[in-house]
């Protein structure tokens, strides 16, 4: 029965992929008829699916970025695209979108922001393995929340990278630079660092609940 089997979606896609690789590698001679097709494609393995692409590198590659938008439920199927491309020469797979330094300023739905003028404090999160970031944005509206927290998301993922963004971070709030707890913010540029500490700090605190647990248990033997 076996010969009569279907590619799954994840090799359908790459067949495609393949065959297209030439054109999809120089996108920016048609760059919106490549990216739709490209994106037409991906969704067929799932609807949340996007993508990002590096620079040529010197080696003549680029790096094929493979997102879940931010959607965590997509994570699984960013992890079977990756895990079933085959071998490529001009392409690097690379699952979700990663720490980027330094950050770059964003366009986004009308709006041009400078990441020099993006910045973050956090803050203790319900979670004890998380933490909470604030976003402060110069030029936040409630009004236009929707197109700000998307700003907000992309500056986290280029800082701390999409898959600890939807794994370690709690809640996010986005604010703006008159908010009261401006006073309280830093750079965007200095959370990475940030970030990891609290994140060490965070499995030292977990390694020791554990360990105490463990004596507590011996000793009651």
């Amino acid at each position: 029965m076996g010969l009569f089997a279907k590619d799954t979606k994840e090799q359908a896609f790459w067949k495609w992929f393949v065959k297209n690789q030439e054109e999809i590698h120089d996108f920016e001679k048609d760059r919106e008829a490549v990216f739709g097709r490209l994106s037409k494609a991906m969704n067929q393995v799932h609807e949340d699916l996007t993508f990002e692409f590096s620079p040529v590198r010197e080696d003549g590659k680029r790096e094929f970025i493979i997102s879940a938008g931010g959607i965590r439920d997509a994570f699984l199927f960013v992890e079977s695209l990756a895990l079933s491309a085959p071998e490529l020469k001009q392409w690097e797979i690379v699952k979700f979108r990663q720490r980027r330094f330094p950050l770059s300023n964003l366009k986004f739905g009308g709006k041009e922001v400078k990441a020099d003028d993006d910045h973050y404090a956090i803050y203790k999160d319900d979670d004890p393995a998380k933490v909470g970031i604030m976003v402060f944005l110069d030029g936040y509206s409630e009004d236009e929340l929707s197109t700000w927290s998307q700003i907000g998301y992309l500056f986290l993922d280029e800082a701390i990278g999409e898959f600890d963004v939807e794994t370690h971070v709690g809640e996010v709030v986005f604010l703006g630079w008159d908010s009261e707890y401006f006073e309280h913010a830093s750079p965007i540029a200095e959370l990475p660092a940030h970030f990891d500490k609290c994140m060490s700090r965070n499995t030292e605190g977990r390694e020791r609940d554990n360990g105490g647990q463990q004596a507590t248990s011996s000793e009651s033997k």
